[in-house]
């Protein structure tokens, strides 16, 4: 199958190629101008569409340029070029809408759900993503505990689930791959939720230094993302498709944090 992959270079993108061509498919890139997305089309069975702003610390009006209307003119290309599907990863910001990225990326599902087009549209929602090349809060927390740095997030009791980027390109392959995806929304993470504590344990473990924790009252801490839950359901995803993570949450740590150490 030949695959068009947005946002190639990115850091999911960079895991994404390799996975797909060793399955056996042609990958090709394109960033978010259209111009070069539309020549790179022609004779793309699929496009992976992950040429999206990726943090909400940016302008509305600059969101829904990019993220909305960025991704209603790809998917409208990839029609008109006889693209049989597009999946879109969105986020589980998405459900939460707690904040202007999380609408935008909303806003984009309904701009491709309403699109009249015989192409066939799969979303899929993630969480947290971590894995090499992971920026932005799962690095920090990564070099707080490598440094050894004591941190106050003994007491929090919450469950968040998390995906590694090896198992979110196998689940993104099998979005393209299976009959059964075409038309569906589907949540995707590594297994059960963890707590922020166990997730620094399992960090540091990871990285041969041991997570210092101290208790701190929950909610005195500044930080919603690391004391409040959010849970996913893959079910359908595993029920439907019959997938399963390839990776087990060790092996996805483990990788991180070799390369965070190869840096």
């Amino acid at each position: 199958m030949r695959i068009l992959v947005t946002g190639l270079s990115g850091f999911i993108g960079s895991s994404l190629g390799p996975f797909l061509e060793a399955r056996g498919h042609e990958v090709r890139g394109a960033g978010r101008d259209v111009t070069a997305l539309t020549e790179a089309l022609p004779g793309c069975d699929a496009v992976v569409h992950l040429a999206n702003i990726a943090h909400a610390r940016v302008a509305v009006e600059l969101l829904r340029r990019v993220n909305v209307e960025g991704t209603l003119r790809a998917a409208e290309s990839a029609a008109r070029a006889g693209v049989r599907r597009f999946v879109y990863l969105s986020s589980l910001k998405a459900r939460e809408r707690d904040d202007e990225y999380g609408h935008a990326k909303l806003a984009a599902e309904r701009a491709l759900q309403e699109l009249k087009s015989p192409m066939e549209i799969v979303i899929l929602r993630p969480p947290l993503v971590y894995g090499p090349r992971v920026r932005a809060n799962f690095l920090a927390l990564m070099r707080a505990i490598a440094r050894g740095w004591p941190l106050p997030l003994a007491s929090i009791e919450n469950r968040r689930s998390l995906v590694y980027v090896g198992n979110l390109c196998d689940a993104v392959a099998s979005c393209v791959e299976s009959a059964a995806a075409a038309g569906k929304t589907f949540y995707v993470a590594d297994g059960e939720a963890l707590s922020t504590p166990a997730l620094c344990r399992a960090i540091g473990d990871a990285l041969g230094r041991p997570a210092r924790l101290f208790r701190f009252p929950p909610r005195l801490l500044p930080l919603d993302k690391l004391r409040d839950s959010l849970v996913v359901d893959d079910a359908p995803l595993r029920g439907e498709l019959g997938w399963k993570p390839p990776f087990s949450l060790a092996e996805g740590l483990s990788a991180t944090a070799a390369w965070y150490r190869n840096r």
